[in-house]
């Protein structure tokens, strides 16, 4: 069994570095934050044509999938690059259709595939993401997964890049709500932290080397040196629980890898604030980006608590 992305897949990896690398993603994210969403979209559009999103819809519905361990491959290099926008709630979505009528998969699946929709996704009564973005709306309901017909107002958010909404009532039922769905929402929102603490290490890293003090650079002090190296750890461990929940695709597999791979973002994030000092702190730093959304990541689709019960109910079960 694989654990890491093998050639093809690095390939893919490095397309998606170099595609959002040269869109200046922090510009984007700053723009999205102000609900300014055009070159947001115009950035969404790229990582469509790229493959991302049809990797989570059936080819059945003009889709590339479904694969996991692709996708995960691709959510780490969009949490690097702490892309915006619903992307999580968009693989959700296009989940929840693939087992929906087949009539309505093939009207609202293809332009998920395509980029030409964005959706998000919210248990009923709760703040959906980028609601007034999405142009597909789902409330996930006891009763199945219904339509939402509109959003109320977007709601302020830890990570300003996360805009909430509130779903209005009602709505067709499109389709069931299903565990597996869920479980692709962890694995995406894992692979996404995993991506995030990987760019919040790197970023302090540079810092520390440039910084001085008493003649010479941070990073040459031993404290600042084992910070680092415990928080590289943390992802190292996490990144291998990632890829493998990718393969495998069982509840307990993905839920530890959301536990292993949000932790080490987050504990990332708390050193790369620290090590940066005063800078750390104000929103003017791109490193804000990325450190909000660590904190966000941490507890969206299911927190630590309920992750990690998850997989102490599955450890004694031994069928799993």
């Amino acid at each position: 069994m694989r654990f890491l992305p093998d050639a093809e897949q690095r390939a893919f990896a490095a397309s998606l570095d170099a595609l959002l690398t040269a869109a200046g993603t922090p510009a984007v994210v700053r723009d999205w934050s102000r609900g300014d969403h055009a070159s947001g979209r115009a950035l969404w559009s790229r990582v469509a044509e790229a493959g991302v999103f049809a990797l989570a819809v059936p080819e059945a519905y003009e889709g590339l999938g479904p694969h996991p361990a692709e996708l995960a491959v691709a959510f780490v290099e969009l949490g690097r690059h702490a892309v915006p926008g619903p992307l999580v709630e968009t693989v959700t979505a296009a989940v929840l259709l693939s087992g929906a009528d087949p009539g309505i998969a093939k009207r609202l699946l293809p332009s998920l595939a395509s980029g030409g929709t964005m959706a998000t996704v919210a248990p009923e009564g709760a703040y959906a993401l980028d609601g007034d973005a999405a142009g597909l709306r789902l409330s996930w309901a006891p009763d199945g997964v219904r339509l939402s017909p509109g959003h109320g107002p977007v709601r302020p958010s830890l990570d300003p890049a996360r805009r909430l909404t509130p779903l209005a009532p009602g709505g067709d039922v499109v389709g069931t709500t299903t565990e597996q769905a869920l479980v692709w929402a962890r694995l995406a929102t894992a692979a996404q932290a995993l991506g995030v603490g990987l760019a919040l290490l790197d970023r302090t890293v540079a810092y520390v080397k440039q910084r001085s003090q008493f003649g010479v650079p941070v990073g040459s002090f031993q404290a600042v040196r084992h910070r680092l190296a415990d928080a590289k750890i943390a992802l190292e461990f996490a990144r291998p629980l990632v890829f493998g929940a990718a393969l495998t695709m069982r509840p307990a597999d993905v839920s530890a890898a959301k536990v292993a791979a949000c932790e080490a973002a987050y504990g990332t994030a708390r050193t790369a604030l620290q090590l940066h000092g005063a800078i750390g702190y104000t929103a003017e730093c791109d490193l804000s980006l990325w450190l909000t959304k660590a904190r966000a990541l941490r507890t969206a689709w299911g927190g630590p608590q309920e992750c990690r019960a998850l997989v102490v109910s599955a450890a004694g079960d031994r069928r799993w």
